[in-house]
């Protein structure tokens, strides 16, 4: 319902009008017969057009301020607003408020291009402060970095680049289950999996029993993903039952594919060997992931942070990145990792030949033995639930 009467109503229309045709001071007269009966909020933000047309920035911005504590929340006003403080001089404070209108604005699709050109210009405002803070906050730190560790200074850096709004902090968005009070860390310390220097010793034996299947078992690497048909694909349409991105599963959801470990034997003893998340029904999970030359894996989240994932590449043709959260690597063939797949990532492989990485779950170090058994047991009950 608007907020005025019909005899506001009309003076409201006249002073619009007014404003249209770039008349400020008529337009101020009607909006004064408006606001004898009684003040309104848009009646307050025509006034605050009118006031800026006559070339009066400050008592503009005093009426915008007046606008906004009818209407805190009207990005349009704090849109205006910031056009206002950039007018007098203020630069980083419409910063501040252009962000403040960015974060309730509506999607683009409901806004007017004139709305959406000013959001666009808001937008580049507000990632041209941060940049610049950051080459502020950066040029000052210089004589700072010296002794600092290279793994400290990495997350510093990202640390100061969230801190000039540059980037997003990293957050874990889990399919499945969101357990609480466990780290977000995008790439874990490599001390806390003592085991990973056998696994990359065994690098050129896996690649030998991978370059077998290649050759005798191409049919069975089946598209990693495979959405039936009706199925919402969302970022997946390209690569929905494409063999750009296929796998072969050594184990799937806790059970031993035999007929594929059998035929790589060595590998399957080195997994066994290995700390493998054990979860009935849910995991181990391991398989080969095969990406095929100039194809991109979207961005995309993991089902639980109660486990994390191991990645060995085996072979990589030419350069191949993944990105985790803010952090993007280049694999090197035999150097492992162990990441957090709940937080946001991608693989891009820029090589002019197939890429494939041994992939597989492990329990998040952070998780006691008896806990994970309640997990476990946690998960089934609600798998059997759901079933029942």
């Amino acid at each position: 319902m608007p907020d005025y009467s019909p005899a506001q109503e009309q003076f409201l229309i006249q002073a619009g009008q007014a404003l249209a045709r770039r008349d400020p001071q008529q337009a101020l007269t009607l909006l004064d017969q408006a606001d004898a009966l009684g003040r309104t909020h848009n009646a307050t933000l025509n006034r605050a057009v009118a006031l800026r047309l006559l070339g009066d920035f400050h008592a503009s911005l005093a009426v915008l301020d007046e606008a906004l504590d009818m209407k805190p929340y009207d990005f349009t006003a704090l849109l205006a607003k910031g056009a206002m403080l950039e007018k007098i001089n203020r630069p980083k404070a419409a910063v501040d408020v252009y962000r403040n209108a960015l974060k309730i604005a509506p999607p683009p699709a409901h806004c007017p291009p004139g709305v959406m050109a000013q959001m666009d210009y808001a937008a580049r405002m507000v990632d041209q402060h941060a940049r610049a803070l950051g080459d502020f906050m950066r040029q000052r730190l210089v004589g700072l970095r010296a002794n600092v560790d290279e793994a400290a200074l990495d997350r510093f850096d990202e640390g100061l680049e969230i801190y000039a709004g540059l980037l997003q902090p990293p957050k874990q968005q889990p399919l499945l289950l969101n357990y609480p009070r466990l780290p977000v860390i995008p790439f874990y310390d490599r001390s806390l999996f003592p085991w990973l220097p056998r696994l990359e010793e065994a690098t050129t034996v896996i690649q030998e029993e991978l370059a077998a299947l290649l050759e005798t078992a191409l049919d069975d690497f089946a598209p990693y993903i495979a959405y039936p048909k009706g199925a919402p694909v969302n970022q997946w349409a390209e690569l929905n039952h494409s063999r750009k991105w296929s796998s072969l599963f050594l184990w799937k959801d806790g059970q031993r594919q035999d007929a594929f470990c059998d035929r790589c034997p060595r590998t399957a003893a080195l997994l066994e060997s290995l700390p493998m998340a054990d979860q009935d029904g849910f995991a181990p999970t391991a398989m080969f992931s095969a990406l095929e030359p100039h194809t991109h894996i979207p961005a995309h989240t993991g089902s639980s942070n109660v486990r994390l994932l191991v990645h060995l590449p085996i072979i990589l043709p030419g350069p191949a990145r993944f990105r985790v959260g803010n952090t993007t690597r280049e694999w090197e063939v035999g150097k492992a990792w162990v990441f957090d797949d709940t937080i946001e990532h991608e693989a891009w492989n820029d090589a002019d030949a197939l890429r494939v990485i041994l992939i597989f779950d492990v329990w998040n170090p952070y998780l006691e033995d008896k806990e994970k058994i309640l997990i476990t047991e946690m998960m089934k009950a609600q798998r059997d639930f759901l079933a029942a």
